[in-house]
């Protein structure tokens, strides 16, 4: 082996040292991606800012008598490729409806730019996936033993998957919001019932569990916020509490709004209603944690039959099958 160094000029002291270079490198890395990454949070709660913003302007301009007034309040969006595609297409009419709008709140997106931007997908993506399978079908030659009509059928069914790509995606991206939620709101439920109990008002509570919130659920940070603007523009509370209900698209938490409506429309306590949603939603957290444990066994049994009995076998049967040869 020295020989071999030698051979070509190097060291062992010299390998050694790059090897300690290279682990030096790959500390500094790990502790330095870290503090260099974004803060998800921050940008999170200007966002949430800047729909407050929005709330705010709505319930001003709804409340102003003179429309020239109410008009200025909001603020003027220049249009771009999108929405003159959308609107010359007139597309949301055609495509959108209040579930639409349901679906997009759910995934975190609010306001009249993420449906725009959500139309525009549907409509130009079918033509991108249909002109690629075109491209790869006819083009490059693709499955070209088969007949014409089959591969014009796989371009159709690729313009049919880019349709409905934006409504997976916004499956998805819901999906893992509710998830987040989920997870969160049993400890925010505590965090709620101890801020109410020491005296704070509900908006003081919900912008004081928004803040701490944060570092667990940063979706559940943004809606407690919202409902916090809501609360101060509203004229009717409970128009807030039922948005915060719509915006996660969990019974859990229409649970404890429509308990929080109560509280104000009769008196009841708030603080008993609020410890015993706490414990359900904690039960109903322990409940998803152990069916995903039961669901663990029958999801392991291929991967051990494909990956880890044969490697067991070999270990066992080999130095046996080994023997066998050597004597024969």
């Amino acid at each position: 082996m020295e020989s071999f160094l030698e051979h070509y000029g190097l060291s062992s002291s010299l390998i050694l040292s790059a090897l300690v270079a290279v682990a030096v490198f790959a500390t500094f890395l790990s502790i330095a991606l870290p503090l260099l990454s974004g803060n998800e949070l921050k940008g999170r709660m200007k966002a949430v800012a800047l729909e407050r913003d929005q709330v705010r302007a709505r319930e001003r301009a709804r409340l102003a008598v003179d429309k020239e007034r109410g008009r200025g309040l909001r603020q003027k969006e220049s249009k771009g490729i999108a929405a003159l595609v959308v609107e010359q297409l007139n597309l949301k009419n055609a495509l959108a409806d209040e579930k639409t709008i349901a679906n997009l709140r759910v995934a975190g997106y609010r306001g009249s730019r993420p449906l725009t931007l959500f139309l525009f997908l549907r409509a130009v993506l079918p033509i991108l996936t249909f002109s690629v399978a075109l491209g790869y079908v006819f083009g490059l030659g693709l499955l070209e033993e088969r007949p014409t009509m089959m591969r014009l059928l796989v371009c159709i069914g690729a313009a049919y998957l880019g349709f409905y790509l934006p409504n997976i995606y916004i499956s998805n991206k819901a999906t893992k919001r509710r998830l987040s939620i989920t997870r969160a709101w049993p400890d925010a439920l505590d965090l709620l019932l101890i801020c109410v109990e020491s005296g704070n008002s509900i908006e003081a509570a919900f912008r004081r569990v928004a803040e701490e919130i944060g570092i667990q659920s940063v979706p559940l940070a943004e809606e407690l916020v919202l409902v916090c603007a809501e609360l101060s523009y509203l004229p009717d509370r409970k128009v807030a509490y039922d948005n915060l209900a719509a915006r996660t698209g969990l019974d859990s938490v229409r649970a404890v709004t429509t308990a929080l409506v109560q509280a104000e429309r009769y008196g009841t306590p708030l603080g008993q209603a609020l410890r015993t949603l706490s414990q359900e939603n904690r039960d109903i957290r322990m409940n998803l944690a152990e069916k995903k444990a039961a669901a663990l066994p029958p999801k392991l049994t291929v991967p051990m039959i494909v990956f880890f009995l044969p490697v067991l076998f070999a270990v066992i049967i080999g130095p046996a099958a080994i023997k066998v040869m050597e004597v024969r």
